[in-house]
Parts: structure tokens; sequence; C-alpha cells
């Protein structure tokens, strides 16, 4: 054997026990995701394919150190709290949880679980956090902006609609954030001369009942503020506005690129793949109380062109302008 061959054998077999080492499993950490959808909506699935992306740029790989167990609402709140209290049981090392619907049944049941919300409205306000800065407790994530921000939906909606005096706030009456979005509404509303009045999401009778009879009087006009009824009726929602010609402003992008007239919000693909770095962080051992809520670093103005036709309006083209897009 050649002195060069004998070296390299030696310094393979030097590097054995540290192979071996190496390709011990990993240890298998836990992650529980609880959503409002439904387990087959896409935007749901995008947004959790994003998240998962994310995770994966950070080293964690589903089967080989990480396990996902997925728990999906389809809106309905009693499910939701059934899988909160399963996931209390289940204590897995962190649970990504959508909006204030899932959040809150959680933190019900768990005060010690790590809870990381990739959505939230005005988490504070909400009583999830102490403060956006500390937030104290087991949760903490990215809000997608304070109650007082829901009024903008309502100049946008008199912006792209001057003619409207009547405005229908859909609202989702298990939240309290649909309470507080409508007041914040509600609050701009004589400065606008709108008279803005709730509409209730509890199933889709009374959506189909109420957004009828509201159409029944002129200059009227709707307001889709966030929430888990909004996402799981959407397509009756836009199918009733295109059918009584009803101008409406909804609180993200999906709604539009389906057939509606303008959305403005945060940009939640973004907001799910932002939160991977927080579930990262929880794994290698931070505390949700340490990390700060964020505020969103993309907001979306979106406007389309083909629905806004179809309903007689002229986009004014200072809100074209100001779009980051346009759907034609």
């Amino acid at each position: 054997m050649k002195r060069r061959e004998f070296i390299a054998l030696l310094g393979g077999a030097a590097a054995w026990p540290l192979a071996a080492q190496a390709q011990q499993p990993e240890r298998m950490r836990r992650v529980g995701m609880l959503l409002t959808a439904a387990a087959d909506d896409p935007e749901s699935l995008a947004r959790v394919g994003a998240f998962l992306q994310a995770l994966a740029q950070l080293g964690w790989t589903v089967g080989r150190n990480l396990r996902i167990e997925s728990r999906w609402g389809a809106g309905n709140a009693e499910v939701i709290r059934k899988h909160a209290v399963e996931f209390a049981a289940l204590a897995p090392d962190v649970i990504l949880a959508h909006g204030a619907s899932t959040v809150g049944p959680l933190l019900q049941v768990t005060r010690t679980v790590p809870i990381v919300f990739p959505v939230a409205v005005d988490p504070v306000a909400a009583g999830f956090a102490d403060s956006l800065a500390r937030p104290g407790g087991n949760a903490t994530g990215f809000m997608v902006w304070e109650f007082s921000q829901s009024g903008k939906w309502l100049e946008l909606l008199k912006q792209i609609a001057p003619e409207v005096t009547r405005a229908a706030v859909l609202r989702d009456t298990a939240l309290a954030s649909g309470t507080s979005q409508f007041a914040a509404i509600q609050a701009v509303a004589p400065s606008l001369r709108v008279e803005v009045s709730p509409v209730n999401m509890r199933d889709a009778g009374e959506i189909e009942g109420a957004v009828t009879a509201f159409a029944r009087s002129p200059n009227g006009g709707l307001i889709v503020p966030a929430g888990g009824s909004a996402q799981l009726h959407r397509n009756l929602i836009i199918t009733l506005a295109a059918r009584h010609k009803l101008p409406a402003v909804y609180y993200e992008r999906f709604f539009v690129a389906a057939g509606g007239l303008i959305s403005y919000g945060s940009d939640f693909i973004d907001q799910y793949r932002r939160s991977a770095s927080y579930v990262d962080r929880i794994l290698k051992g931070e505390k949700p109380s340490d990390l700060p809520v964020q505020a969103p670093t993309k907001y979306e103005l979106v406007i389309n062109l083909k629905t806004a036709k179809a309903l007689g309006l002229d986009v004014p083209p200072s809100l074209l302008a100001r779009a980051d897009e346009v759907i034609e």
C-alpha cells in the first residue's frame, strides 16, 4: 500500500465515528397547525406551502426532523374549539394558529404551549399580547392591521364608487375583532356621508338573505373585513355582489382575483412565510413572550377593472396609480 493511500485511509477511518454520529436520526420536533378554513381550501394551502417552504430553508424538513400535525376548522367554531383542546393535550413544540378564531380558543385551554399567529387583527386589543414589543405570554406573531385601519376600506369604497351612500359591513359575530372592525368603519362613516349597517355571517343563508334585502335600496356597497367566515363564503359573497351590482371592498387579494372589485390589506402569503422564522426561533429555545409582535411589511391594493366595468364604474386615475396590481 502506498503511503498516500494509507494516509487517506487513515483519515477516512478517523472520520468513521463522526460519520456514524452524523447519520443518527435527528430529534423529531412537532409543529401543530390550527387553521380556520377547510382542508381543501386553495388559498390556505398556498399559505401553508409558503410556511413549509420557509421552514425548509431554515433547516426543518418534514419527516426528518419535523412532524406537522394539522387541524382544519372549516369555519366551524365548535370544531375549532375541539381541535384546540386536542392540541393542548398533544402539547406540540409550537402551534401555528390563523387569526382570532383559533388563537382565542387555544389561549383558553393552554398558557404554556407556544403559539405563533401569522395573521391577527390588533392582537393587543384582542388580549393575545400585553404589548407589541413584549407579548408577555405564550402567543406572538404577525398582525395584519390595527382596528383603526378598518376605516380605510370605507374610504376606498367611496373613492371607487362615489355614488355609494349606504354600506353593509359583513362581520363575523363569533369574533370580537368583527365587532371592533365594524366600530372603526362606523367611526369614519359620518365624514364620508355614508350610512353603515352590519350584516352577520353565521351561515350562507343568512348572508344571502341579508345582502339581498340590503340591495333592494339604491346606492349601496359592501365591505368585507377579515374573518374566517368571509373566507369560507367568499364565492357566495362575490356572486351576490355581482348579482346585485354592489361595489365591494375586500380585505385580501384573492377575492379580487376571483372576481371581486377591490381589496386592500396585508400579503397573507408573506405573513405565513415570515412566521416560519418565529417557529424556527422557538424550536431553537426562544420564548414567544420575548419575540415582539411584528407589523406587516407588505400591503396590497388590488383592483379588478373587468368587475369595475361590469358595475359601470370609472376607476379614478389616482386610484389606479396607487394600485399594486390591476387585473384586466
